[in-house]
């Protein structure tokens, strides 16, 4: 396969079927947790970004900040997040996961890389060199894009 045409069409017929599981799974699990999407989003958001402040969650979100404030007293009183002093502004609160969130949002990733191992373990030894060859070529370049943005 040499054609830049066929590559492109097999990676996103690849991301279409991981995003559609992704999301599939994480509606899901948002939702037997009790939790919207906005606000599993949020502490996906903590997980990965780290603390910030109701500012920084409604551009993120591109919502209000009075509807980012609504958003984390919910979490605030599941016990998903807590409000700390910023250590640069004592005024100011950051948003941070609790051990509660944290064991949450850990309990969703196990799941997601869980059909990755179940993926894999469909795979013989040489398809999985294979796949763990150009995967490697793939997160590079991805990297480098994300590093000119």
């Amino acid at each position: 396969m040499n054609s830049t045409v066929e590559l492109t069409e097999i990676i996103r017929r690849w991301i279409d079927i991981a995003m559609h599981r992704s999301m599939r799974d994480r509606t899901h699990f948002a939702k037997a947790k009790g939790l919207s999407l906005t606000q599993f989003g949020l502490l996906m958001q903590l997980r990965y970004r780290g603390n910030c402040g109701v500012s920084d969650i409604s551009e993120r979100f591109e919502i209000t900040n009075p509807a980012a404030s609504q958003l984390v007293d919910k979490l605030v009183q599941s016990n998903l997040v807590e409000r700390a002093e910023d250590p640069n502004d004592r005024r100011a609160k950051q948003i941070q996961l609790s051990a509660k969130g944290k064991s949450l949002i850990e309990k969703s990733i196990g799941d997601r890389y869980r059909w990755v191992d179940e993926l894999v373990s469909n795979l013989n030894a040489e398809e999985r060199t294979k796949v763990g060859a150009t995967l490697t070529i793939l997160t590079e370049a991805a990297a480098k894009l994300e590093q000119m943005q």
